[in-house]
């Protein structure tokens, strides 16, 4: 009896790999999370010129150029589309930055045209003006990854950000906004 007491109470080290296993995968994963912004990718085109537009207009909206992207102002471009689930949670991020007084330019991408102006309809238009990119090729220029991604643009036309992901309070605030700042700042230097 004694003998069997004891082979039930021993565990077997096979019996602890997984868990330790999966501890050490936990680990491992949180670290990497935690040493880099997962949407932090490289772009090529911070610090250059902000590439040429190709776009389509969008019923109900005014399109932009190249020209408003040079006009003296800081702007964001957003890339956004009505089926894209991420779009819809940044959305009150961008009515928001719309009621600061932010101009804001919307480009609708490979979306169904019915589909996005439905999308605005319903969520409200935080873009000054828009455009549609049913083929892809604006984005292509501008080195999208997805959507949405936000870009930073100063008042030459310089891209100072690109953001990859939804926008949150904390990436407005850790990210955006210092982004706009140093837009700002850029362009009070060369109008001195």
């Amino acid at each position: 009896m004694a003998e069997t007491t004891e082979k039930k109470r021993r565990i077997s080290p096979m019996m602890l790999a997984p868990p330790l296993l999966f501890v050490a995968l936990a680990v491992l994963f949180w670290v990497g999370m935690e040493k880099a912004d997962p949407n932090a990718l490289k772009s090529t085109r911070e610090g250059g010129p902000a590439p040429a537009l190709a776009l389509e207009p969008l019923e109900g909206q005014e399109l932009f150029t190249d020209a408003d992207l040079r006009a003296g102002q800081v702007v964001l471009v957003n890339f956004w589309a009505s089926w894209c689930v991420a779009c819809r949670a940044e959305h009150p991020m961008l009515l928001a930055l719309k009621e600061e007084g932010l101009q804001i330019y919307g480009i609708d991408y490979k979306d169904e045209a019915p589909k996005a102006r439905k999308y605005l309809d319903e969520l409200g238009d935080p873009y000054v003006k828009g455009g549609a990119d049913p083929s892809g090729r604006t984005a292509i220029e501008w080195g999208l990854y997805g959507v949405p991604e936000t870009f930073v643009i100063a008042g030459d036309g310089t891209v100072i950000l690109r953001f990859a992901g939804p926008i949150t309070e904390r990436v407005l605030e850790a990210k955006i906004r210092p982004a706009i700042a140093e837009a700002e700042a850029r362009g009070a230097q060369g109008s001195q």
